[in-house]
């Protein structure tokens, strides 16, 4: 769609340090375009309230935690990624369809990071909306992906859902990639690691999709440990660009994403 102004939104159980806002605001600028950009912490009993507003008065809107699988009754259709790993970060008003750019958001996020995951041994800590996107993403990019969540019975069915291995002790060790999709370490978590510095024995690389704070106690564990890490900042943008070509009916470019990023740390921010 070809538009002047275009109304945005967020939806999630805290957004209160999100800079989704401006990230979508940045990158429309640099299209032309006006955004109006409201987020919108929501306790679940006033989450279907806030469902409708948001289908009839905005041109789409983003989900955060921990809404992504809920908001897929909200939507006509799921396409693409969404479909796949059964969660929707992004929706189009106008048509009512649900997608998901988690999964490119991240794997653009660890190729700009320098980080291979081909043939790696992979370790997903937690596997909600974001994690199940990155479990996706990464068993499509070639890598070998285990997952560990604390409810048996989530891990089971995530397990069987999306063809990937169980793992009951995440502070066994033995893993190339540790990434925590866990949410522990932001908001009232902040200071705390979903793991010991056991778990990172034999891996070379962590990555945290928290950015705030930038250098959670995950990642900080791992770096006193010597391993490579990577925070979710750069992801959010990208997420957040490829949700902007959906809103706009764009066509995504990596290199652009890359563009964009580069010219928002030095300018955006």
């Amino acid at each position: 769609m070809q538009k002047n102004i275009c109304r945005l939104g967020l939806v999630g159980k805290d957004v209160s340090k999100s800079t989704s806002g401006k990230i979508h605001t940045f990158i429309l600028s640099e299209w032309g375009v006006r955004c109006e950009y409201e987020k919108l912490s929501v306790p679940r009993s006033e989450f279907d309230g806030v469902m409708r507003k948001f289908l009839g008065d905005f041109d789409g809107f983003n989900v955060t935690i921990p809404y992504k699988r809920d908001v897929m009754e909200y939507v006509n259709e799921t396409v693409g990624d969404a479909l796949e790993c059964g969660a929707v970060n992004t929706v189009v008003s106008a048509n009512r369809k649900g997608y998901n750019t988690d999964g490119m958001g991240f794997m653009l996020m660890l190729s700009s990071a320098g980080i291979e995951v081909k043939d790696k041994k992979v370790l997903i800590l937690g596997a909600g909306g974001a994690g199940r996107s990155c479990v996706v993403a990464l068993k499509n990019a070639g890598a070998k992906v285990w997952a560990y969540r604390r409810n048996k019975a989530e891990l089971d069915e995530l397990c069987s859902q999306l063809g990937v291995n169980a793992v009951t002790d995440p502070e066994a060790g033995g893993f190339d990639i540790l990434i925590n999709c866990t949410g522990v370490g932001m908001h009232d978590t902040e200071g705390k690691s979903p793991v010991s510095k056991r778990a990172f024995v034999g891996a070379s690389v962590a990555v945290d999709l928290i950015y705030v704070p930038e250098l959670p106690e995950f990642l900080r564990i791992a770096k006193e440990q010597g391993l490579k890490i990577c925070n979710g900042a750069s992801m959010l943008f990208y997420q957040a660009y490829y949700a902007d070509c959906l809103f706009l009916d764009r066509e995504p470019s990596a290199k652009e994403a890359q563009d964009l990023y580069k010219k928002y740390l030095t300018k955006g921010e």
